[in-house]
Order: structure tokens, then C-alpha cells, then sequence
């Protein structure tokens, strides 16, 4: 009866040990999981910081161009549209989960883009104003910022990568599943960006 007991008692310790390890296994890809959510929010939010560090230029600059080329009303009001496009949309790391929001952000965000390189190729029509200290001052500051975007969304698209491939595959997939993680969207080329642009003078 006692040999019995004990075989019976050790059975019971071996799926506690069992089940206690499964739990812990579980708890562990989730935090993994968690983890790697909370390096996208963070890498999102550097994107953020040089999306408005260009917001607040983009005034500066159009102010500076408009003094001197003051015929260039066109270029002036698209950069000024797609600017207030811009600050119109909600933006938080929510938009992460929301495909569409994130499209729509990330077109407004390259209409923008487009609409100043307009302005700074109108510039070229001007000498004195590519002379000007001023305006020499601001357009470093936006290619700095151009280039510090490009570096931000590039490391966004590689934590989103990491999390990405850990929720898709097994066991992150069922733990996501369970936790209620979903996959994040990539920052894309803008369309046609394959085709270099034609600059005429």
C-alpha cells in the first residue's frame, strides 16, 4: 500500500514539475514577446521625433524661400497642404495595429517629402536665395533630418522584423495568440520611388 502511495506521490511531483516548467516556458516567450513589442513603440517614437523635427523647419524654411522667391505660390501652398495634412493625423504608437492609419500616415508623411523637394528644387531658380546664410542654415538642418528619418525607419523596420518573426513562428505564435499580439506594419517606398526624379533647369 505504501509502495503504492509513493509511486503515486512521485507521479504527481513529476507533472507538477512538468507543468510548473510549461508555465514558466510560457511566461518567458511571453515576455520575450513583450519585449520585442516595446523595442517597435520605442523605435516608432524615434520616427516620430524626426518626422516633427521636420515639421517644425518646414515654416522656417518656407518663410526664408518665400521672401525672396515670392512667385513660387504653387510650391509654397503644396508644402503647406501636405504639412497640415500631417499634423491633422492622429498619430501614437496605436497606429501600429491599424494597417490602414499606418498607410495613410506613412502617405501623407511622403507627400510632404515630395512637396519639399519641390520647394528645394524651385530654390534653384534663385542665386541669391542659395546664397543666403539663412536658408544655407535650414536646408542642412531638413537634409540632416531627411537623413536621420531614413535611419529611424530603418531600425523601426527591423524591430518590427524581430517582433514580426517571433509571433509568426512556433511557440511565439501561440503565445501571441494567447496574449493577443498581432503583427506590425513596415514603412514602405513611396510609389515610384524606384524612378529616379528629373530635375530641369
Amino acid at each position: 500500500m505504501k509502495k503504492g502511495l509513493m509511486v503515486g506521490c512521485g507521479v504527481v511531483a513529476v507533472i507538477g514539475i512538468i507543468l510548473i516548467g510549461f508555465i514558466m516556458w510560457g511566461v518567458g516567450v511571453y515576455n520575450e514577446i513583450v519585449a520585442l513589442d516595446e523595442q517597435v513603440v520605442q523605435s516608432w517614437s524615434q520616427v516620430e521625433n524626426q518626422y516633427q523635427r521636420r515639421m517644425d523647419l518646414i515654416p522656417n524654411l518656407v518663410n526664408t524661400v518665400k521672401g525672396v522667391a515670392e512667385f513660387e505660390r504653387e510650391t509654397f501652398t503644396a508644402v503647406t497642404e501636405a504639412r497640415a495634412k500631417v499634423s491633422q493625423l492622429n498619430v501614437s504608437s496605436d497606429l501600429l495595429n491599424n494597417p490602414q492609419a499606418f498607410q495613410q500616415f506613412q502617405s501623407a508623411q511622403s507627400e510632404l517629402g515630395s512637396a519639399l523637394s519641390r520647394l528645394l528644387v524651385t530654390v534653384e531658380n534663385y542665386p541669391q536665395l542659395k546664397a543666403n546664410e539663412n536658408f544655407l542654415q535650414l536646408q542642412a538642418q531638413l537634409e540632416g533630418t531627411e537623413n536621420r528619418i531614413s535611419v529611424e525607419r530603418r531600425k523601426f523596420n527591423q524591430s518590427v522584423q524581430n517582433y514580426n518573426t517571433r509571433i509568426k513562428t512556433f511557440p511565439g505564435r501561440i503565445i501571441a495568440g494567447i496574449g493577443g499580439f498581432e503583427t506590425k506594419e513596415y514603412f514602405e517606398a513611396a510609389e515610384g520611388a524606384e524612378v529616379a526624379p528629373r530635375v530641369e533647369f
